[in-house]
């Protein structure tokens, strides 16, 4: 049982196979707990980072004490680590101790009482693109003189017109396609597991169907597999979008093109949504957060008089 709860984990997380048996197994027994695969595989390389420090400070895991935590907060932030970034790597090892402790394992959570750092709830410091920046990478992806043009110009226009998450792009399959009340719908998993149902605009439609006729068979029909494929089938990993998302930005002109990311395009989707007058709400649906406040950081407008609502309602009232 272990020795397969083990090949699980090196094969799911490889950023742990370097541990030693004992600390994997502790790894695998924990993350076995959460249904997401996205929060198992950043909670994997927050692990590790903090059982490397360990390490190098020769304390071994079940030994550490909060004084050790609060000495790695310290030398995260000191690296330059996001605040953000810190507070979500402390979460994942305090969950890590709790499991340790609810296991006779440990006597104490070592990192329960860690202070967190203060985030900024309206800063993101994710780098995007403004308006013209945006039509110019589409334009780019259009262009793209490789032989995964259609693929590419799909990919730049799901990424982009949807604000999906590269692990819910990555992840979707062919069959997640279908229809709804007259819309073309993509089915995706968000965070949690939770499934959601994205409208694809006929622009992105256009631009899937003809990338999806290409792979289809003899029948013209294409039932199964993953939505976005390599040459040889397989499902593009999310690497695969990363060097798409640089490489079309640098040819696009985009000065920041070295410092994007596919979850840019995201950070662009619902920061040009909000600029475009969608309503905060609809936003966040169509961003999948949970709390309006995280959409409410991309609102580069909230601060605006003209919107304010001391207008609306005296307007109304008259």
């Amino acid at each position: 049982m272990a020795g397969a709860l083990l090949s699980r984990l090196d094969v799911e997380h490889p950023v742990l196979s370097r541990l030693p048996a004992r600390e994997r197994l502790l790894a695998a027994a924990w993350l076995t707990g959460y249904r997401s695969a996205r929060t198992r595989r950043a909670y994997a390389t927050d692990l590790a980072a903090w059982l490397d420090w360990l390490n190098a400070l020769g304390v071994d895991v079940l030994h550490a004490r909060r004084v050790h935590a609060d000495l790695w907060v310290r030398h995260l932030l000191d690296a330059g680590a996001a605040a953000s970034s810190t507070s979500r790597r402390l979460s994942a090892l305090t969950s890590f101790y709790r499991h340790l402790v609810e296991h006779d394992l440990l006597a104490a959570n070592p990192a329960a009482a860690v202070r967190r750092p203060t985030v900024d709830p309206d800063h993101t410091a994710t780098v995007g693109l403004d308006r013209d920046q945006a039509r110019a990478f589409l334009a780019a992806a259009d262009a793209d003189p490789g032989p995964a043009r259609l693929r590419t110009a799909a990919v730049a226009r799901l990424l982009l017109h949807l604000g999906l998450r590269v692990d819910e792009l990555a992840a979707a399959d062919i069959a997640d396609l279908g229809h709804d009340r007259g819309h073309r719908v993509l089915t995706v998993t968000r965070k949690g597991g939770r499934r959601a149902v994205v409208v694809l605009p006929p622009a992105t439609a256009a631009a899937l169907d003809a990338y999806l006729a290409g792979r289809a068979g003899e029948d013209g029909h294409l039932a199964e597999g993953p939505l976005l494929a390599t040459a040889s089938g397989g499902r593009l990993d999310q690497a695969a979008f990363w060097k798409l998302v640089r490489r079309l930005a640098r040819a696009a002109g985009i000065p920041s093109w070295a410092q994007l990311s596919p979850h840019s395009l995201r950070h662009t989707a619902i920061t040009l949504a909000l600029d475009a007058g969608a309503h905060l709400r609809d936003v966040q649906d169509y961003a999948g957060h949970r709390d309006p406040r995280t959409t409410r950081r991309y609102d580069r407008a909230r601060d605006t008089l003209d919107r304010n609502a001391a207008y609306t309602l005296t307007a109304y009232l008259a």
